[in-house]
């Protein structure tokens, strides 16, 4: 008995100790008595495997779609698990990792969505999407802060309007697709047409402070090439590489797509000029569209679900200048495989709405022998007009005429039917459309200013031929 009389007095003892205590100490007190609480665990069962998709029974009432699970495997392994619907009363889940090993009866334990803790001494290095690297140069450092892969966009009316001219250094592409801080451009073209190779050149010549690059469902084979041989030392030193190859499983090369947003808003949000290049938006799609069909989403425009378009703005919208006065931008250059050379398939009719403006490779002039094979006839950049002189624009709409009276008369010249002197116009495209073509080419390893870009354009419109 004396015992049991003797606790309430210790309790209240104890309590009225606390409340003598100074308010901050008091509160430093509760919450490491918060911290000494064990974690509450959230578990279920794995109840089955179907395709791509695990069903987790018993906890679906404490999910909800984009919670992290782990499961364990029967080797040990933990395998990453995200919620990505519900059916019967079951949390249905696709794994980030191999599925070999799971099985019905395993646990499965909910864990808090991981984000991506970036610091600048990732410039340099290549990742996955969930932050680790693949590099083989040691363990990433963590930053600070820990930034989430999923984010919203600046406000509209926040956001700040498209800065000045960015130089890309690519003379078929300041002539007459000219780029702006902040600007988002597609760059559609066909398998083997020479988008890596241009990429790679923009990632070395470009006037940015960093490059951030993300291969979405690339061949494993070409990574390295990719980095070691088109990106080289001097482009890697500025870039961060994110990479999820075709093996991954759909949610990693999702995954790989907002990771590699999360990584350029950091850099934005310093106040730095960044080009994001991803590589492609079309194999994101395709991750999305094996996701929503795992799930039970009806296939709609030739096989893909309603999802898959509706995320693609809420990924190509969070690229663009950042906040009025922080003085970041991101500027986007998003590659889009066109099947079959089909520039009106639905992925590339959707962004070709969102975006500022699209960059057309032809494979008609890579076999020519023209690189970059660009069609400046159907390339286009909506914001060009901002940051042109009208001599600059004056020299443009005159190269672009005298190209497409070229490739109107291209057969009839190849034919004999052409004769000098019945049309002047014709007469001047067929001379001048040689010089400007000579201009429009450019070597891997040569760059050019805008400004020198225009010299030779306007020798080739003006000069002797």
């Amino acid at each position: 008995m004396p015992m049991h009389a003797d606790r309430p007095a210790g309790r209240a003892g104890a309590a009225q100790a606390a409340r003598a205590l100074p308010v901050h100490e008091r509160i430093e007190a509760a919450a490491n008595a918060l911290r000494a609480l064990s974690r509450v665990s959230v578990r279920g069962r794995i109840a089955g495997l179907t395709g791509l998709m695990v069903e987790v029974d018993g906890i679906a009432k404490l999910l909800a779609v984009g919670d992290r699970l782990v499961a364990t495997a029967r080797d040990g392994r933990r395998v990453p698990l995200e919620v990505v619907g519900f059916r019967d009363g079951r949390a249905q889940a696709m794994a980030l990792g191999d599925l070999a090993g799971l099985g019905p009866g395993l646990w499965a334990e909910r864990v808090n969505a991981p984000g991506l803790a970036v610091t600048d001494a990732w410039l340099g290095r290549m990742i996955d999407p969930l932050g680790h690297p693949i590099d083989g140069l040691g363990p990433l450092p963590r930053g600070q802060a820990t930034r989430p892969v999923r984010a919203s966009p600046p406000s509209a009316t926040a956001r700040a309007r498209l800065g000045p001219r960015l130089p890309l250094g690519v003379r078929v592409l300041d002539l007459f697709a000219a780029c702006r801080q902040g600007q988002r451009l597609g760059l559609f073209a066909g398998s083997g047409v020479g988008k890596s190779t241009l990429m790679a050149s923009l990632a070395r010549k470009a006037q940015c402070d960093v490059a951030v690059i993300a291969l979405v469902g690339e061949r494993g084979r070409e990574v390295r090439e990719f980095v070691e041989d088109d990106l080289g030392p001097q482009g890697l030193a500025r870039s961060v590489v994110v990479v999820a190859t075709s093996d991954a499983p759909p949610l990693m090369r999702r995954e790989a797509a907002y990771a590699a947003m999360a990584v350029a808003e950091h850099f934005r949000d310093q106040g730095k000029r960044v080009l994001l290049m991803m590589d492609s938006v079309t194999r994101f799609c395709l991750a999305l569209r094996e996701i929503g069909l795992s799930a039970g989403e009806p296939p709609a425009t030739r096989g893909y679900p309603p999802s898959v378009f509706a995320e693609l703005p809420k990924l190509l919208e969070r690229a663009g200048p950042g906040i009025e006065g922080t003085g970041g931008s991101i500027t986007g250059l998003f590659t889009v495989l066109v099947e079959g050379d089909d520039h009106d398939e639905p992925v590339a009719d959707a962004v070709r709405g969102i975006l500022d403006g699209h960059v057309v490779l032809d494979r008609r002039i890579g076999e020519r022998g023209r690189y970059p094979a660009v069609d400046v006839l159907r390339s286009l950049s909506r914001a060009a007009n901002g940051i042109l002189s009208e001599r600059e624009k004056t020299l443009v709409a005159r190269a672009r005429r005298l190209l497409s009276i070229h490739a109107d008369m291209e057969d009839m010249v190849r034919l004999g039917a052409w004769k000098p002197g019945a049309d002047p116009e014709v007469d001047e495209a067929v001379r001048r459309a040689p010089a400007i073509e000579a201009v429009l080419a450019q070597d891997k390893g040569e760059a050019d200013a805008p400004e020198a870009a225009f010299a030779k354009l306007a020798a080739a419109l003006d000069g002797d031929v």
